[in-house]
């Protein structure tokens, strides 16, 4: 019965490990360091090799929506990069909703590299607004296997420039020990950084 017991625990343990694998192929340590450009642009390429004719909306007056696909259906969607720790609200599910509407779209969709607040899920269903968490986000990306990946999306694309709210010069990425930041160009005289993903 013990022998029985342990090989059911390796068991689950072999498939979990085996399924973080999968789910690390998907790129979604380099999504986690993207900015909010960056992750449209990803999702646009990504889209595109489904077939779909993708347009990032302007960074402002965009009416809810960061994507609009036209496809076998008009789809609306805002794209919510995230820290892992931060949940998507349902201040997106209403902004995509009203989005649906103004660009007269068959379908809406939220994608978050996160996860969504319980409340964002009700209102979400009540709406019939798609949700895509990180989970779902990593399996169409393995679905997909899209040439652009996010690693070269990432590396690639530039983040959406930005001024230093200290001196008013432009922040430039600078690469971390870890990770990518932004800094003050005018560095050592001004210090400010932040995280490229703010």
């Amino acid at each position: 019965m013990i022998a029985f017991y342990l090989m059911r625990m390796v068991y689950q343990r072999l498939q979990e490990r085996t399924a973080l694998k999968r789910l690390a192929r998907s790129g979604i340590q380099y999504i986690d360091q993207m900015d909010g450009f960056q992750f449209e642009f990803y999702l646009k390429a990504l889209f595109q090799e489904l077939g779909y004719k993708a347009q990032v909306t302007a960074q402002s007056g965009d009416f809810g929506a960061d994507l609009i696909m036209k496809g076998p259906q008009k789809i609306v969607i805002q794209a919510k990069r995230y820290g892992r720790k931060n949940r998507v609200g349902i201040s997106a599910i209403q902004q995509i909703y009203g989005a649906k509407a103004y660009y007269k779209a068959d379908e809406a969709w939220v994608i978050t590299n996160s996860t969504f607040t319980k409340s964002a899920r009700a209102l979400a269903q009540a709406c019939n607004v798609q949700l895509f968490d990180r989970k779902a986000l990593q399996e169409l990306i393995l679905q997909v296997n899209p040439t652009h990946t996010a690693e070269k999306v990432c590396q690639d694309v530039k983040p959406e420039s930005r001024s230093c709210p200290t001196c008013g010069n432009e922040l430039v990425v600078r690469q971390g020990k870890t990770n990518r930041f932004f800094g003050c160009s005018s560095f050592p005289q001004c210090r400010h950084t932040e995280a490229i993903n703010k």
